[in-house]
């Protein structure tokens, strides 16, 4: 699984790199934020480009798993 750790990072960097890291992915992508809009930013961005999303929310920051 590729990771993304985006954590302390302003927008829209967080975004950013998720695009970069799901083009081409053939595997699920995880992504760590650290603000809960972020968390929704990447999860919107998800499904809008036909991907599911699963997140956690993890000590201090969250953790969403795209596939």
């Amino acid at each position: 699984m590729k990771e993304v750790d985006a954590r302390g990072l302003s927008c829209p960097e967080p975004l950013m790199l998720t695009a970069d890291a799901l083009k081409g992915a053939s595997e699920a992508v995880k992504v760590l934020v650290t603000e809960p809009h972020q968390k929704m930013n990447v999860e919107k961005y998800a499904k809008e480009h036909g991907k599911q999303s699963t997140s956690t929310e993890k000590d201090g920051y969250f953790e969403v798993v795209i596939e």
